[in-house]
């Protein structure tokens, strides 16, 4: 017996979204995208019950961009399972290692998105696990672990679930977008994750938590925020560009922003020629660089 025999009566029963079964109106595509997007926000802004809110460490702080997750919250792993798990399989395909015809035969299809979701969910638990039960990045609180009477693991393993439990909703929430969407879910949690990120930099105030680029600068036009030298000093201009007024860090993002769009908009025009029509001649424009995600 093969592991494909083996494994189908669970990879074929694997939870799935079933596909439109004509065209989807691109007004409908956008409601779809629309409402996973909200989904996805309040999720990122949902903190785990039990969960000590700001005493855990965010050791994973700088990839939260990459990941589309947010810390102490429900996407806590973010996509990384499920880039993870892709990863894994385009390997193990390339090297045709799972012996799964996935162009040409509907049911290794099928065995093989059920083993992406299978994959999806075991790394979805092995990332939330040490993230939960070491103690440092998600710890539980006490107060809840006494009230509820279950202890400190108790409290952890309710965090657990309900991490382990974000990863399976955005792993279905990406399922969703491609098929009924508009693009790859993956690439929209990205994007939402690092638009709420600007956002929240520029606007956010010191009642919400943070103080933003236009809190901070506010402050400091009406004095709010002591700047004790002169923006005509060098200890003056690291204050300006840096802490409190940062403006460096506005000045890299909108040159980033430039780079990306200008990279996108790049073609290279490959000139064609026909070889039985003398004369007839044309161009096929290929992107410089793939960077719309970027």
């Amino acid at each position: 017996m093969s592991w494909k025999e083996a494994a189908e009566p669970v990879l074929s029963r694997m939870p799935v979204v079933e596909r439109p079964a004509g065209h989807v109106p691109f007004r409908r595509k956008l409601t779809w995208t629309a409402g996973i997007l909200i989904v996805y926000f309040f999720l990122t802004n949902i903190n785990p019950f039990g969960l000590a809110v700001g005493q855990g460490s965010d050791f994973f702080g700088q990839f939260r961009s990459v990941l589309a997750g947010s810390s102490g919250s429900l996407l806590q792993v973010g996509i990384g399972p499920i880039v993870t798990a892709s990863i894994v399989l385009q390997l193990l395909g390339g090297a045709n290692l799972l012996g799964l015809d996935t162009e040409n035969d509907p049911r290794d299809q099928v065995l093989y998105q059920g083993l992406q979701k299978l994959l999806v969910i075991i790394v979805s638990a092995l990332t939330a696990a040490p993230m939960v039960f070491t103690g440092g990045f998600l710890p539980a609180d006490d107060a809840v672990a006494s009230a509820l009477g279950i202890g400190t693991f108790g409290v952890q393993v309710l965090i657990f679930a309900q991490i382990f439990v974000g990863g399976i909703l955005i792993l279905f929430m990406d399922e969703i977008v491609s098929k009924w969407g508009v693009g790859s879910g993956v690439g929209l949690f990205i994007i939402a994750s690092v638009s709420q990120q600007i956002v929240g930099g520029f606007f956010s105030f010191s009642a919400l938590g943070a103080s933003g680029f236009f809190a901070s600068w506010y402050g400091v036009i009406f004095g709010d925020v002591p700047v004790s030298m002169s923006p005509f000093t060098a200890e003056g201009l690291q204050n300006l560009l840096f802490d409190p007024g940062n403006i460096l860090a506005l000045f890299t993002t909108v040159f980033i922003f430039g780079i990306v769009v200008y990279a996108e908009s790049v073609r290279v025009e490959i000139p064609l020629s026909h070889a039985r029509v003398k004369g007839a001649r044309g161009r096929f424009p290929v992107k410089l660089i793939y960077a719309s995600v970027l």
